[in-house]
């Protein structure tokens, strides 16, 4: 599973990459994280605002930060 957060490094894109790294962790999903920081990259995926959560793919959230139990049920875990 690939999981990328997406955002310049502000505290909320930090704070959402923790929430994911925990659920991660709680979950024993095999996982890769991956924090983006390339605007180019970032609109790439069609997200026009951060923090945002791309899932194998699929993007699960835009602009706010989610909660740890969305994390999990977006990774198949919750």
């Amino acid at each position: 599973m690939e999981i990328k957060i997406l955002g310049p490094g502000c505290a909320k894109c930090n704070q959402v990459e923790k929430i994911v790294k925990e659920a991660v962790a709680e979950t024993g999903v095999d996982a890769r994280i991956e924090h983006v920081t390339d605007f180019r990259k970032i609109a790439g995926f069609g997200v026009l605002s951060t923090p945002s959560v791309v899932v194998d793919g699929q993007v699960k959230s835009v602009g706010k930060i989610p909660k740890k139990e969305d994390v999990k049920t977006w990774i198949g875990k919750a």
